[in-house]
């Protein structure tokens, strides 16, 4: 018998026709010449860039590439390359790791799934060569799929256009010739049948008045510039038998490489303004989504502005328009969901999920969007007033009228709302203002000693007498807004770089005063009434809880940092047994899913009686953490002396990490702070690629900031998305 020769399809001579783009970390010179050696030896076209810096590989990821490989670099890790990768324009890059020199055959499956695509040894060439090759083939499939998945939503477009254009003149120009048109085309123009058109100049055909206008217009066309296609024509043929002028529109054909499509309104004399030249409808853009990502379960989603701003009415067409494009960019950082432009107020998107319980979680989850929002335009400030509908996908999408149906109902459908659990009503008083209607009894703080007053905080019960007179219109306004249930919680995500705690996210709160946003936590006015600053304190609590509680059903493994007030702690003598049950009715399989996070600042008021309560509210089953951590000359003592699941690292800390002479001061006070007692380290405010890259070179396990993730309305994993 003969020898049959069996070929990897992942190892096809095909690469070899385009040129191989390779970014390479390293700071290994020779080994770079190698790798690009290697390839072309074997007949590679090889275009490949060297660099082991920072600046540099942001800038490069701007360029479109096949493969990252990584060796080693001088201030980059492979994690924090993971990272920024999967935050560029090219985010499925695969990335090869050169075998690192601690590596460990069991690592291989950790290290795959933090992203990483494959781990080589370039100590065995020849299998590392086929291992590149193999990623490289990946890499090309994956491109090929793309622009595939490109071309068909185009093909599909032209297709649908044509469906769509049924009472529509339509032919196929290539060069200036027609080489194909539909019967509606020859009957426009007299002819009997293709034949009669085949070679026939576009030109002798239309006829128009314009002739040197038509002639700039459709070269610039032929170019590729669509968005002149749209023109009306005064034609001199005489045996046209529609109207003039004609209305004309040019696509590019799919039909032939180099081609336009031309097609003419035969029915009509007005063309619909609000259509887009190749933009699909509202329909078409669901279905594609619904095919291109299959789910289980999935749900339309409206979006709607409930009022106007009379402000808004008023302006411009800039800021008029700016407007609605700021509200789609705002609702699609809430979403993470591909949104569709219904009209210029209402905004429909796609919800999808692997189960209803799952889904129905999301849902609920939007709820927090109806809450007034802020929209900035330009140096402008706009209120935003959301309403949200939803309709459940049981069938699927039919057609256009079909789609429309559901439309209807989802905007008269309001979302599902989290099953009243009375539980989460706890036992926050109706109103403090009342101390007949507040029972605060005490309970044991396990110490023998009545608890010591700091000497700046005057000793009141929450329930004290109502806001007085003479309290700053911004505390009346917050507790009007408390009231009203406005105050708005932020959610923002952590990035954990050992990969274990993927679902904690910090927990901020804020309210809109005057038109403008309020940060609760910087609000100096609320150490004046101890009574709001509680009341806000379990609102906010509760409010945190009944998402975690909506969430792990999506995430079990959840878990919050609630940043909250001093009041609480020193003066809430029930808060420990309120947090008890908080978590208790939370029912997450986490043991410890509410993080409590204090300033340091306001810890280092009273020492004493901090530690005292912090440790009660361990035993009641909380993890504690300080905000605003290392700026005091005391920050160690408090390390030493008080039980700290993390802390999060002040901003002027933070700011280190824009000067390379500071990153190892920060480094070295973060060693200073593991060396007392091994803690979880955060660090806040990245908020640009130059600080979230260089928080990789210390030794903080968590990073956070509005480059990874913005803050968010509701629980969502970014990371999903």
């Amino acid at each position: 018998m003969g020898s049959i020769e069996v070929r990897n399809p992942l190892l096809s001579k095909k690469l070899k026709r385009t040129e191989t783009r390779l970014l390479i970390i390293d700071d290994n010179q020779i080994r770079y010449n190698q790798i690009r050696d290697l390839l072309t030896s074997h007949d590679y076209q090889v275009d490949a860039v060297l660099l082991d810096d920072l600046q540099s590989f942001e800038k490069q990821l701007n360029f479109k590439w096949d493969l990252l490989i990584f060796g080693r670099a001088y201030d980059l890790k492979y994690e924090q390359a993971l990272g920024i990768v999967r935050l560029s324009q090219q985010p499925d890059l695969p990335m090869i790791l050169l075998k690192p020199d601690d590596y460990q055959a069991e690592q291989y499956a950790q290290y795959i799934r933090k992203g990483v695509y494959d781990i080589l040894n370039f100590d065995y060439l020849e299998r590392f060569y086929v291992g590149l090759v193999r990623a490289l083939s990946f890499s090309r499939l994956s491109q090929s799929q793309q622009h595939l998945m490109t071309e068909l939503e185009t093909a599909q477009i032209q297709a649908q256009s044509l469906v769509d254009d049924s009472n529509r003149a339509v032919a196929t120009i290539q060069e200036g010739i027609h080489i194909q048109a539909n019967a509606d085309y020859l009957k426009l123009f007299g002819l009997q049948n293709e034949d009669e058109i085949i070679g026939l100049p576009l030109l002798d055909l239309l006829q128009p008045s314009d002739l040197n206008d038509f002639k700039t217009r459709f070269k610039k066309i032929s170019q590729g510039q669509f968005d002149l296609g749209r023109v009306e024509i005064q034609s001199l043929n005489p045996h046209v038998s529609a109207s003039n002028p004609l209305k004309l529109e040019f696509l590019p054909s799919t039909a032939e490489e180099d081609a336009v499509q031309i097609s003419i309104d035969t029915q009509s004399q007005t063309v619909s303004s609000n259509k887009t030249p190749g933009k699909p409808s509202v329909f078409h853009s669901l279905k594609r989504e619904l095919n291109k990502q299959p789910a289980p379960v999935n749900a339309l989603v409206t979006f709607s502005l409930s009022a106007y701003d009379p402000e808004l009415l008023q302006s411009d067409w800039t800021t008029f328009s700016g407007y609605f494009e700021a509200v789609k960019e705002f609702l699609m950082e809430q979403t993470h969901i591909s949104l569709f432009k219904l009209e210029y107020d209402v905004v429909v998107g796609m919800l999808q999920a692997d189960s209803k319980a799952i889904l129905e979680s999301k849902l609920i989850s939007l709820n927090a969007l109806s809450k007034p929002q802020l929209i900035t335009v330009g140096q402008k400030t706009f209120p935003l007033n959301l309403r949200l509908g939803y309709v459940m996908l049981e069938q699927g999408l039919q057609d256009e009228m079909h789609c429309n149906t559901l439309i209807g109902q989802a905007f008269s459908t309001s979302l599902p709302q989290a099953e009243a659990v009375a539980e989460f009503k706890l036992d926050i008083p109706a109103s403090l203002s009342s101390p007949v209607a507040v029972e605060m009894p005490s309970i044991d703080f396990s110490v023998a000693e009545t608890p010591v007053a700091s000497p700046t905080l005057a000793a009141v019960s929450p329930a004290v007498t109502s806001i007085p007179s003479a309290t700053p219109s911004i505390l009346k306004a917050l507790s009007e807004c408390l009231e009203r249930g406005e105050i708005h919680l932020k959610y923002q995500q952590l990035y954990d770089k050992e990969d274990t705690r993927l679902y904690t996210y910090e927990v901020t709160s804020g309210f809109i005063f005057e038109n403008k946003w309020q940060d609760i936590s910087s609000l100096l006015e609320l150490h004046e009434d101890d009574e709001l600053s509680i009341k806000l304190d379990r609102w906010i609590l509760v409010e945190a809880s009944k998402q975690l509680h909506n969430f792990i059903t999506q995430y079990p493994d959840a878990s919050l940092i609630v940043n909250l007030n001093r009041a609480v702690l020193f003066k809430d003598r029930t808060f420990p047994e309120f947090i008890s049950k908080l978590i208790t009715i939370i029912r997450s399989k986490v043991k410890h899913p509410l993080i409590l996070q204090f300033s340091e600042e306001d810890i280092l008021l009273n020492q004493q009686d901090a530690q005292k309560y912090l440790r009660v509210l361990y035993e009641h089953g909380a993890l504690i953490a300080l905000r605003d951590f290392g700026q005091s000359m005391y920050s160690q003592n408090l390390l030493r002396e008080l039980e700290l699941d993390g802390v999060s690292l002040h901003s002027s800390l933070t700011n280190m990490l824009n000067k390379d002479t500071e990153i190892e001061q920060l480094q070295e006070k973060i060693t200073s702070y593991n060396e007392i007692k091994p803690l979880n380290i955060l660090i806040r405010e990245l908020n640009d690629m130059t600080l979230f890259a260089n928080a990789w070179n210390v030794d903080a396990r968590f990073i956070q900031g509005n480059y990874f993730q913005k803050k968010l309305d509701h629980l969502i994993d970014v990371q999903e998305h």
